[in-house]
């Protein structure tokens, strides 16, 4: 039986030709967006950037081997390549691996499946085990043993991802652990934490982005789309419209809600970085 394929994963790949030609960047990550960078699409690679380099800038000397979990289209793996970490990626799309082979290169080595699934050699261990907006996608009851793993003594882990704030009503933003469960999984995992930044506040404007391009772009292309198609096939049209009415309406509301900005983000999420050490015992 085929494995049916994951409509955003091709959505994401899709777009990446679009981000590069446009705006020059194959980055998938969220931007980092300080005082001094004005919020506009033309801006978003100077904020990936900015993004990939503090990033990077919170990985402990003395660190060679990393392992990026969840690697993405490569962005952030063919950035510590070009700064001298040996690397290696864990990817569960095929699809995205593809596009992480090409941009990091033939010497990048994946590892295809999901981290929980994944098999390492026994003494294949790692300095520091990476989770760049990858974290939210693994299982919270093992990801720190599963790491533990894949880690030399006093290695690190490496997490910079949103987590969900608890806050009251329900957020047309999706993805991310409970920051209250998060939080008990760390501390029973005994792990120290070195460090713990909150960026929520240089990451929610990317979702000001987002509800921008659904309102100027998404949407009235979609609605161009609709109207062409409709004319030269109505009874298809009508057809499809009755069969996919729920989705198209909660795509809709998506969209269209206003709720999906960088102030809902903000409310509803919590975007940290957790710099963590194994205890060397």
């Amino acid at each position: 039986m085929t494995a049916k394929v994951d409509s955003r994963e091709v959505g994401l790949v899709a777009g990446l030709p679009l981000v590069h030609f446009f705006l020059g960047s194959r980055d998938l990550h969220y931007g980092l967006w300080q005082d001094d960078i004005e919020l506009c699409v033309q801006n978003l690679p100077v904020a990936q950037k900015r993004y990939s380099d503090f990033l990077i800038s919170h990985i402990p000397a003395g660190v060679k081997r990393v392992l990026d979990v969840g690697c993405g289209a490569g962005g952030v793996a063919s950035e510590l390549l070009a700064r001298g970490y040996q690397v290696e990626g864990v990817s569960p799309s095929p699809l995205l691996s593809e596009a992480a082979q090409q941009q990091a290169g033939a010497d990048f080595k994946i590892h295809q499946g999901r981290f929980e699934d994944v098999s390492f050699a026994e003494d294949d261990k790692f300095d520091l085990v990476l989770f760049s907006e990858s974290f939210q996608y693994i299982t919270l009851e093992r990801v720190f043993k599963d790491a533990q793993k894949r880690l030399n003594p006093g290695g690190h882990i490496l997490i910079c991802d949103f987590f969900k704030s608890g806050a009251p009503g329900r957020s047309v933003i999706g993805g991310g652990h409970s920051l209250r469960k998060f939080s008990a999984a760390l501390r029973a995992a005994g792990l120290e934490v070195l460090e713990d930044k909150d960026i929520t506040r240089e990451t929610a404007p990317n979702l000001d982005l987002v509800e921008q391009m659904g309102r100027e772009l998404l949407l009235p292309g979609c609605k161009l789309i609709g109207y062409a198609f409709g004319s030269n096939h109505p009874w298809l049209a009508r057809l499809l419209r009755w069969k996919y009415a729920k989705k198209i309406r909660r795509i809709e509301r998506k969209y269209t809600s206003g709720k999906r900005n960088g102030a809902s983000f903000a409310l509803h999420k919590v975007y940290r970085l957790l710099l963590l050490r194994v205890p060397e015992n």
